[in-house]
């Protein structure tokens, strides 16, 4: 009787109890539709591709994925052409940024790479030209 009591406290820490990717944390939601980007931003030093989305459509940034950017070039016209990584290798979402190594979208096997931090706008736009963001 103890044994099977021992058996059953077991596998219900171990189904009830695990701890899930962000202990306390939300789960990290899918990649938003297009039509929610607010702007994009490439970061020459990291070499990443950065979609910044408004879910709740107000404008505010409040989600940001990462992609590699594996070739760079310009346009016939002269405008940039990043070819990227189909899915994202950060993501930024809830105060927290999240890691996907094997950039195989957002599945539950990311990890939580850094909690309550913000994604900073200011190291990509830092300045105001005539009281207007650049």
């Amino acid at each position: 009787m103890v044994r099977l009591l021992t058996i059953l406290s077991v596998s219900l820490w171990l189904v009830a109890g695990s701890p899930a990717t962000g202990w306390g944390k939300d789960a990290l939601p899918a990649e938003p539709d297009l039509s929610s980007r607010v702007d994009e931003l490439y970061d020459h030093e990291a070499r990443l591709f950065i979609l910044l989305y408004s879910l709740r459509g107000n404008g505010q940034i409040d989600y940001v994925t990462g992609r590699l950017v594996q070739e760079y070039s310009r346009s016939s016209y002269g405008n940039p052409v990043y070819q990227t990584e189909v899915q994202p290798l950060f993501y930024w979402w809830n105060h927290t940024m999240w890691s996907d190594p094997e950039e195989d979208g957002v599945n539950g096997n990311e990890r939580i790479y850094q909690e309550n931090t913000e994604f900073d706008l200011s190291r990509y736009k830092p300045c105001l030209f005539n009281g207007q963001p650049c």
